[in-house]
């Protein structure tokens, strides 16, 4: 990364690469007309913040080269100095799936990371959580109201008994009837919704409330070999709403009393599960919060952790650097399988990737899914991508895994706590109050603007790595350090502080009847 050398407050620009014919403006807020950098270069426009700036004469229908990549083509040609905004640049094609390279460039294991520990809960099955929580599914959104209500009388008149319990949390969604049940693309919420009922927050505790008529019937979503764990609201033994309450409370209080003996205990940073996602992404996500959580996530490889990473629009323009890093051909195609799902998907929809681009990412200086990705994928670090994961599928082995998922922040977030996520890093060059109830979120600012308007929202400022205080490395070591702070319950994440999260909300790709 080459950044105008400048003092504090003199304009300063960001080129990624020595191929790149555009360059970054890190200055907050923009740059006027005639704005002069230290290497001579003049601004023709006004550029606001994280926007490209061409660095040399470009001519109509040239690429136009970022992070060493073409992220597209001249519309019409291009000054040195000039803004380059979106209508300038005309998007290239994805990448063809059927011929991309898969397992040629497997990067070298680095040396393991031994010593390094966080205090969590340590389950049954083996399994560590983050969190202490009961998390009660549901089997159909229509005992939302009733479970809703059930949850604010155990807080309040049951959690206080049970001071080792940090919450109560209800695991609702608009599934479970009006469904095509057995429509084959049904698996994706079902899936998830057995898997996010066993997530390691959860302690193994798992209890269903259930209206009785719905086409889920909720004895899919218990575990084998567990059973009178479900509250049917249609029960005859049910006598009015405060007897169905009266139900949900009682069982809760049995899960609580067991789940109040588990104790934090030191473990191992390999049994930690950690989501990467981002949101609210600009033109600095991929060179300041993306690598620096991407060096996290290689240093929680290197001490034996699974991390995974996920969003499949947001991965597609970039795949075939991916497939190269797959560990082996299997992985490889699995890569490739999951980019091919979501093709189809989209296009049955009528739609493709570049819908993923949002007005925020634009207005941040990302001007397609093509620049967008490039800088999404700095996230997974530059470890192997040991194995791919279906959306809602539970993550069985260590590494860097690929979830697939949507880009959505609340269909992401679902989908990697059912795929067992114990703890998230998000990051924004927006800005999000993005929470999640059953497991801390880290919250990652892209820009040091950002994190000071927001200082009570975000929890790590990567902005410092625009501003050259602050190195990728140093910054993914301190952010590695804070995930084993927050896994242990020592440092609190501003979402759980403030108790602000958002909804579960399945991906059904399945029809609706």
């Amino acid at each position: 990364m080459n950044s105008s050398n400048s003092a504090s407050g003199e304009p300063r620009y960001i080129k990624l690469n020595a191929c790149d014919n555009v360059a970054i403006v890190v200055n907050d807020f923009g740059l006027p007309a005639g704005t002069r950098f230290p290497c001579g270069l003049a601004l023709k426009n006004s550029v606001p913040q994280g926007h490209k700036v061409a660095m040399v004469n470009i001519a109509e229908g040239a690429p136009i080269m970022r992070y060493g990549h073409v992220i597209g083509y001249a519309a019409s040609p291009i000054r040195v100095g000039e803004w380059v905004d979106e209508a300038r640049i005309l998007m290239p094609e994805a990448p063809a799936l059927e011929n991309v390279e898969i397992a040629t460039a497997v990067p070298t294991l680095l040396p393991p990371l031994e010593g390094y520990t966080f205090e969590g809960y340590r389950n049954p099955d083996g399994s560590v959580g983050t969190k202490n929580i009961l998390g009660i599914s549901t089997s159909v959104q229509c005992v939302r109201g009733t479970l809703d209500y059930a949850v604010k009388r155990i807080r309040s008149e049951v959690l206080p008994k049970y001071s080792n319990v940090d919450d109560v949390v209800a695991l609702t969604h608009a599934y479970g009837c009006g469904v095509a049940i057995t429509a084959p693309d049904a698996a994706v919420p079902i899936r998830t919704l057995q898997n996010l009922a066993l997530n390691p927050n959860f302690g193994g505790e798992v209890m269903v409330v259930s209206l009785g008529c719905e086409k889920l019937i909720p004895e899919r979503l218990l575990p084998q070999g567990v059973d009178n764990a479900i509250v049917r609201m249609q029960d005859e033994a049910f006598e009015g709403f405060g007897a169905i309450v009266d139900g949900i409370i009682r069982m809760a209080n049995a899960r609580l009393a067991v789940l109040n003996q588990r104790k934090r205990q030191t473990c191992p940073a390999s049994d930690l599960v950690i989501g990467l996602q981002c949101g609210g992404s600009d033109a600095f996500s991929g060179v300041t919060a993306n690598p620096a959580v991407g060096f996290a996530a290689d240093l929680l490889v290197r001490a034996g952790a699974t991390v995974m990473f996920s969003e499949v629009t947001e991965v597609r323009d970039a795949i075939q650097l991916l497939t190269r890093r797959a560990v082996n051909e299997e992985v490889g195609r699995a890569l490739v399988r999951e980019m091919a799902w979501y093709d189809t998907y989209l296009a049955r929809g009528g739609s493709d990737r570049s819908a993923n681009t949002t007005p925020g990412n634009k207005k941040g200086g990302l001007a397609n899914i093509v620049e967008k990705s490039l800088g999404s994928i700095a996230k997974s670090g530059s470890s192997p991508i040991t194995g791919v994961l279906a959306p809602g599928e539970k993550a069985r082995q260590k590494g860097m895994l690929f979830a697939a998922t949507p880009a959505s922040d609340f269909v992401c977030g679902t989908l990697q706590l059912a795929s067992g996520m114990t703890l998230q890093v998000f990051t924004t060059g927006r800005g999000t109050p993005y929470g999640l109830q059953a497991a801390p979120v880290i919250k990652v600012a892209t820009r040091s603007e950002l994190a000071r308007r927001w200082w009570d929202l975000i929890d790590f400022d990567a902005g410092r790595i625009a501003t050259g205080t602050m190195t990728i490395e140093e910054a993914g070591w301190e952010l590695f350090s804070l995930i084993l702070n927050v896994a242990s319950g020592r440092t609190k994440v501003w979402s759980d502080r403030w108790g602000i999260y958002n909804d579960l909300t399945l991906f059904n790709p399945a029809p609706v009847t």
